[in-house]
């Protein structure tokens, strides 16, 4: 479970409530069974499963879901549509919970309703996004890079949650074939044979021959091409205000984009409501909706699940896939 002042409770409790999640997994989740009930009763459902407690989550077999209540957090100390210290402390050790019982191998994948940063931050002041969270808990400093996801449809990035002003200098070769080995083990890993992957120049109109800039020519063809000769299937660098119309009429399955915004407009624009982000590089599969914790909605019965459907089907599906591989 997410933020608790945003729409993650009544999101948890809608995605508990369908039979078709129930199916596709055997749930193990971490929250307060307060505000889970609490999120139930606004979005007007009945998730039916069983609550154990920590310490009996040792029991726990395949084939059963199970809410684990960890008591943490009182419905009284939750303030509604505020960021806040309690709130950060209820997502994040609900997520170091789900990270470590998947790095001790008891599950396939991770799955998160949405957190608010401010929140994480202010309980964890280390907190500068999801990734740098994962590898402090599980211990780690490998590459891992954050995906969007719209339907068979993925957005990759070089640089992520850098300020704007430091994106060119952090353009480099090496950058962009480490993001495009990334994707193509990501997207294998998600059940493409062989993902065909579009790369976005940085400048307008991908440079226009040098005039608006030569990180095209001096650094992204030929990452582009260096990385083409080693198998991947990736091609460009074209203008990023074009690139998502080549790919969403079937031209790639994937576009690297070489900052955050680039790609995140597209793909929102495209499909905000069923959006899902994925975490790639990581020892398991993590998957979230694309969208925020909505607090202006929040408590009003009326978040859509469509984004937080998809996400959780995706991460039961990796999950699987992984599991296959791990058994070959």
């Amino acid at each position: 479970m997410g933020d608790p002042a945003g729409v993650s409770p009544e999101l948890a409790a809608k995605l508990l409530a369908l039979d078709e999640i129930r199916a596709e997994a055997d749930l193990i989740v971490f929250g307060d069974r307060r505000i889970l009930d609490e999120g139930a009763r606004v979005a007007g459902v009945n998730p039916a499963i069983e609550t154990i407690a920590e310490a009996d989550l040792d029991g726990v077999k395949p084939g059963r879901s199970v809410f684990v209540d960890l008591k943490t957090l009182a419905l009284e100390d939750v303030t509604p549509q505020t960021a806040t210290l309690a709130g950060g402390q209820f997502a994040t050790n609900n997520f170091r919970k789900a990270l470590q019982l998947a790095a001790f191998g008891r599950a396939d994948a991770v799955f998160f309703t949405p957190f608010n940063k401010k929140a994480m931050r202010l309980a964890y002041a280390g907190y500068d996004d999801e990734i740098r969270f994962i590898n402090d808990v599980l211990g780690r400093s490998g590459p891992a890079s954050e995906f969007n996801v719209l339907g068979d449809l993925w957005n990759a990035r070089v640089t992520s949650h850098i300020p704007l002003s430091g994106v060119a200098a952090a353009i480099t070769a090496e950058a962009i074939q480490r993001s495009l080995t990334l994707t193509d083990r990501s997207m294998r890993d998600a059940g493409f044979a062989r993902p065909r992957i579009a790369v976005a120049g940085l400048n307008p109109h991908a440079g226009d021959g040098g005039n608006f800039g030569r990180e095209e020519i001096d650094v992204i063809e030929p990452a582009v091409q260096a990385a083409a000769a080693r198998g991947i299937a990736c091609e460009g660098p074209f203008p990023s205000d074009t690139v998502f119309l080549r790919a969403k009429a079937g031209a790639f399955d994937a576009v690297l984009t070489m900052y955050h915004d680039q790609g995140q407009i597209a793909m929102k624009l495209m499909g905000f409501d069923r959006g899902v982000t994925t975490l790639g590089g990581l020892p398991f599969p993590v998957c979230t909706p694309a969208h925020g914790t909505a607090y202006d909605i929040a408590g009003q019965g009326v978040a859509n699940i469509g984004a937080s459907r998809e996400a959780i089907l995706l991460a039961a599906r990796m999950g699987r896939e992984a599991r296959v591989r791990a058994a070959a």
